[in-house]
């Protein structure tokens, strides 16, 4: 059985393709944010669209824009 090809990408072509795609992001706290990637910088400081704070699985805001300082949390991608 043949083994699938992995194609290597660069950083640059990673964001590349994520920027404007929809991540959760889970602070420290426990808080998780969801929304749309509109930028990650190289100190992972993430800004989103669109974003959503959930506490304890329940929404409790909306907010149009946020941005997450890259030591307080993780990324993930939906």
């Amino acid at each position: 059985m043949q083994q699938p090809v992995q194609q290597e990408r660069s950083p640059t072509e990673f964001l590349n393709i994520v920027i404007g795609r929809p991540v959760l992001v889970k602070l420290n706290s426990g808080v998780d944010y969801r929304g749309i990637l509109s930028c990650l910088d190289g100190y992972m400081n993430i800004a989103l669209e669109q974003t959503e704070e959930w506490v304890n699985g329940q929404l409790k805001n909306k907010y149009g824009d946020a941005f997450i300082r890259g030591n307080n949390g993780m990324l993930n991608f939906k």
